[in-house]
Order: C-alpha cells, then sequence, then structure tokens
C-alpha cells in the first residue's frame, strides 16, 4: 500500500482557547496545539472560523508530512474547493522547496492531495473593525513597519507565536499590547526529525504563522494582516527539479497574492492580507530603518536567537549569512559608531568573513540558504562602500573589489544600486494607504 499522509479535521475549544490539530504517517499520530487568548464563542462559531481553521490544519501539516514525503495527502473530513486545493499543493511543494532540494526528492507536479469537494459558494461576510494585526519577527523589517504605520495612523497590534528574545523585547519598545499565540508542536514528531528513516528541513514559516494570524484576526477583529516582507524575497536560490527553488517561498510576492485570495474568499471579502514592504529592496529598508533609533539594543536577525532549544547569546552571532547581511545593507546609510555599537564588531574588517560576503554577493558559491537579499543588491552595497570614507579601507572590502569589479563592472554596480533605493509598484498594499505610506518614506 502507497505511503499516506493523514490529516484530520481540527477541533477548536473556546473555553480553553485550543485548536487540536492530528496528523498521521506511517503507523503513527501526531498532534499539535495552539493556545490562543481569551476567545468570545460567538465568533469561534461562524463558517469563516471554521474554514480557517481546516486551512490552517493543512499548512500546520507540512512539519509532519515532511517527515517522510510521501506523495499522497489525504484530508477525508475537509472540503476543499479547487482554489483551496490549489493552494494546499502550492503549500506542500513550493512551500516546501527548498526541503525536497536539500533531500534531493522530487516532488514536484506529483503530489494529489484527497479531500471532499466544497463548492465554491460565497462565505458570508464577516464583519472586521478597520485595524491591522502586524507580525513581529524581531528584526529591522517588522519594526519599519512599526514606523510606517504608526506615521500614517493605521491602528495595529503586534502579534508573535510562541514569542522570544528579540521578539519580547521589540514588542515591549513598541508599547502596544500584543496578540500572543503559543504553538507546541509534536514532541515525537521533533524525535523521530532526527532518526535514520526520517527527512528533517525547512518548513514554509510565514505560511503558518500567517494562518494563525488569520484565526486571530477573525476571533479578535482585524481586517488586516500587515507582513513586513520586501521584494527581494521573491528571488529564489537554485534550480531543483525543474522548477526555482526559495528559502524565503512563503514570503514571495506571488505566495502572498496567492494567499491573499485564500484569506478573502474564506471571510466574504472582509479580511485584507498584504506586505507593507514589497515595494522595498532590503537596502532600503535598511535606509528607513536608520530614521529610528529606540529599537537598535533590541532587535536581531540573528537565527541563533530563533531556534527551538533557545539562545542565550548575544543579539548577532558575527558569523552567519544573516549577521553579514544586515551588517552589509545597514553600513552604506547607518552612521559607523552606530552599527559598531548595534553589532559589537566590524564584520567587515574580519577576514575569516570574506568567504560569507563573496557567497552573498554572487562572487562564489550559491546564495545562501537563508533570508536574505538579492544576491545583485549586495553587490551593489559592497562596490558602494569601496567608495565610501568609512569602509573603503576594511579588509573584506579591499579584498573582494577587484573581483567584485571584473565580474560585475561599474556601470552595473551603479545601475543595481540604484534601482536598490527606488520604490517597485509590484505589490499588493490597498491604494490609500500605498499613497500614504510613499509620502512618508522618503
Amino acid at each position: 500500500m502507497t505511503e499516506q499522509f493523514l490529516i484530520e479535521r481540527p477541533s477548536f475549544h473556546p473555553a480553553t482557547g485550543q485548536a487540536i490539530f492530528t496528523y498521521g504517517l506511517g503507523g503513527k499520530s501526531f498532534t499539535e496545539t495552539l493556545t490562543l487568548p481569551e476567545v468570545d464563542p460567538e465568533k469561534a462559531a461562524s463558517p469563516a472560523f471554521a474554514k480557517l481553521l481546516d486551512l490552517t490544519a493543512i499548512v500546520l501539516g507540512v512539519s509532519y508530512f515532511k517527515l517522510r514525503a510521501p506523495f499522497e495527502i489525504v484530508a477525508p473530513n475537509i472540503a476543499l474547493s479547487e482554489a483551496e486545493r490549489a493552494f494546499a499543493i502550492d503549500v506542500y511543494e513550493n512551500g516546501l522547496g527548498e526541503f525536497y532540494a536539500r533531500n534531493n526528492l522530487a516532488r514536484f507536479g506529483k503530489l494529489t492531495i484527497s479531500a471532499p469537494h466544497d463548492a465554491e459558494a460565497i462565505k458570508p461576510i464577516v464583519a472586521l473593525p478597520d485595524r491591522a494585526l502586524l507580525p513581529i519577527g524581531g528584526g529591522k523589517d517588522s519594526l519599519v513597519s512599526v514606523d510606517l504605520l504608526t506615521a500614517v495612523g493605521l491602528d495595529f497590534t503586534p502579534f508573535a507565536v510562541n514569542p522570544k528574545g528579540p521578539i519580547i523585547t521589540s514588542i515591549d519598545k513598541i508599547g502596544t499590547k500584543p496578540v500572543y499565540v503559543t504553538r507546541t508542536l509534536d514532541a515525537e514528531m521533533i524525535r523521530l526529525s532526527k532518526e535514520p528513516g526520517y527527512y528533517n528541513g525547512h518548513v514554509p514559516s510565514t505560511a503558518i504563522n500567517s494562518m494563525i494570524a488569520a484565526l486571530c484576526a477573525v476571533l479578535f477583529g482585524f481586517n488586516q494582516i500587515v507582513l513586513s516582507n520586501e521584494r527581494s524575497a521573491s528571488e529564489g536560490n537554485v534550480t531543483f527539479d525543474g522548477r526555482e527553488t526559495n528559502h524565503q517561498y512563503s514570503k514571495s510576492l506571488g505566495f502572498e497574492l496567492l494567499i491573499a485570495s485564500i484569506l478573502s474568499d474564506a471571510t466574504g471579502g472582509a479580511l485584507k492580507y498584504y506586505s507593507l514592504l514589497r515595494p522595498y529592496s532590503e537596502a532600503r529598508i535598511a535606509s528607513l530603518f536608520t530614521h529610528e533609533t529606540k529599537f537598535d539594543r533590541v532587535f536581531s536577525s540573528c537565527n541563533r536567537n530563533f531556534r527551538l532549544t533557545g539562545n542565550d547569546g548575544p543579539l548577532w552571532c558575527g558569523e552567519c549569512p544573516k549577521c553579514h547581511f544586515v551588517f552589509l545593507i545597514f553600513a552604506p546609510f547607518m552612521a559607523k559608531d552606530r552599527l559598531l555599537s548595534i553589532f559589537g564588531k566590524d564584520l567587515l574588517d574580519n577576514l575569516d568573513n570574506e568567504a560569507s560576503f563573496r557567497e552573498l554577493s554572487g562572487l562564489a558559491g550559491q546564495k545562501p540558504w537563508e533570508c536574505v537579499g538579492e544576491i545583485l543588491e549586495a553587490a551593489a552595497c559592497l562596490y558602494t562602500l569601496t567608495r565610501h570614507a568609512d569602509w573603503h579601507e576594511a579588509a573584506v572590502v579591499r579584498a573582494v573589489k577587484a573581483d567584485l569589479f571584473a565580474q560585475y563592472g561599474e556601470p552595473k554596480l551603479q545601475a543595481a544600486m540604484a534601482e536598490c533605493l527606488t520604490d517597485s509598484h509590484d505589490h499588493h498594499i490597498p491604494p490609500a494607504l500605498a499613497a500614504k505610506v510613499a509620502a512618508y518614506a522618503v
């Protein structure tokens, strides 16, 4: 018999705020729990919430599916429209693209999902107040969104799943009461992921957290989920199994448009989903971050702060590609003494980091499997530093300069930097809000 991944219909208990998700794979059963704040039972009884809970079960399932990555997914008690079925397949194919590439598993175009058909009837419109739920990741991006939303006067509430470290300290600095959700993964799944005969790897965490945010939006009254994903997130890493594989797929514009449509349909058009930073490059976001100093000592993009096991070390390890990339994009725009005070050391003046900066800028290897910006963007920032009074003598800048110029040429690097600082019109932000943000972010 062909191995199948089973997704059971989830349950929700308003008295405890617990959502229970159950999965089956290889004769084993797994249970995951979400614990939400105090819930209004009436809102939890709405058709929109029931539909979103079912879709959340589908998306959360990727963490368990990847243990064996079978070709068949079955959800016998979850009715899916054709659009929702396509969404589910996209999450399990492109959302797990890096996982497949790094485990050398060919699955694109080969997965099937069996579920009852849900007639695509228009869902009742949910009444949701005009305010935003803003996921906070602890890094620079969502904090730039805080600044922009504050400036244009859009009411927002910070949101996080399993908040820790820089997420908590950043939200404390924001000073607005957050919505926190506790996600408890099945311990047996975590154990098996380290055992022979089982796979492990990257999952589309933005897709997962977005579905959890959608549950909260309907329960607690928010008509917008505002992400902080930049345009660079749409660039992939490698080609595998006939298509581009992107570490940040669930942060890409393509996925944003797909999930926005699904969430809108589930709520009768009431719930909007978009990224406020989509018009911007990483470098442009870094330049906007420099306008505000209050988050300097609390934010971090270093993944060592967000491991399941936690981290008691510094906010920035100074050794990983994320640290190197963020340092690089800040350097052209931020005063050097401020940047050094944030990171605690000069990452561009240490030749041990040269290989990493070469990968980031396309001079060697491949784009790292990390949430970093475009290769040409990193090259353009390095080029800018070769002409910068504070940075042109830094060891790494001097070491890569000749190869940078030889590979790209000055005209291309100059044009790339100008492009980094030019806002894109390719986004999904509501037009009136986009106009207000553009007027402020100059």
